[in-house]
């Protein structure tokens, strides 16, 4: 299972730094006790499958170069990069896109059609995540990833969201994706790096091979869900939708599948968190 450092607990947050075999995975488990005061809770009511619409195109924190993007010129400090491990602040752009719908993109500085401009708004954001996290170092010039706190207190600060919640287990994590994405923080393994042909990265043995690092990816539904007589999820027969920040020739277009039993599996090193708008 993942290794790296212990967590560290101090006054009640978890900060988990995974160690990371790859540029993309840049992720730190960290949990805070105030969050439970947040958390979503399933009512035990019927759940369906559902699928959210991002109305922005599939990021690629990668071939930054080859996308025409120079790091150097987007923030102060940085150096011209080729990828970045700034997978939280992509899955978080993802997120912020569905609250604010196609028609309000451009008034923050998001495109519906152009994944450039996209992916600099993310880079952007990963700068302003990696100060407010309250992790040591700051991109630039470490960069060291974040955590999906991180960009949900950025966002916060910025003004762009209301607010957020946090699931806890399986009922509640199929239950909150009912009402919109979610932000999901996974241990990812090196298996999970190529999906089959249906798009899951966890078929076969894959709890088996290396653990790779720390990832943070957008879960945009339920491909299906199955539910007990007292309206608890049945994680063997509930499949879960994601989109990767990997670029549309990753996955299923970008996009990939993971049954719910490898969340119950890996739950203790897992965050979720799912962004609220402005009232």
């Amino acid at each position: 299972m993942p290794g790296g450092p212990p967590p560290v607990l101090t006054h009640g947050t978890l900060v988990h730094r995974f160690p990371r075999t790859d540029i993309r995975l840049g992720r730190y488990h960290r949990l805070d006790a105030r969050s439970l005061n947040y958390r979503h809770r399933h009512d035990g009511s019927q759940l369906l499958p559902v699928r959210h619409e991002i109305p922005i195109p599939i990021l690629d924190q990668e071939d930054l170069v080859r996308q025409g993007i120079d790091t150097s010129a987007l923030v102060k400090g940085a150096v011209k990069v080729d990828a970045l491990g700034s997978c939280t602040a992509n899955a978080g752009t993802g997120a912020l896109a569905f609250l604010l719908g196609a028609g309000r993109l451009a008034g923050v500085g998001l495109s519906a059609t152009d994944a450039k401009v996209c992916e600099e708004f993310a880079i952007r954001l990963y700068h302003d995540e990696t100060v407010v996290d309250d992790i040591a170092g700051t991109w630039p010039p470490n960069d060291e990833g974040s955590s999906g706190l991180g960009i949900a207190r950025a966002l916060r600060k910025r003004g762009l969201i209301g607010g957020y919640v946090h699931a806890t287990n399986a009922d509640d994590l199929v239950s909150l994706l009912q009402n919109g994405p979610v932000l999901l923080g996974v241990p990812w393994f090196q298996a999970w790096f190529t999906p089959d042909a249906e798009g899951f990265i966890d078929s076969g043995d894959w709890a088996s091979s290396k653990f790779a690092g720390g990832h943070e990816v957008l879960a945009i539904g339920v491909d299906t869900v199955a539910q007990n007589p007292d309206g608890s999820v049945i994680p063997e027969q509930t499949v879960i939708r994601l989109r990767n920040s990997w670029s549309k020739g990753w996955g299923l277009g970008g996009e990939f599948r993971l049954r719910l039993s490898t969340y119950v599996a890996l739950r203790r090193y897992i965050d979720a968190i799912q962004l609220k708008a402005k009232s």
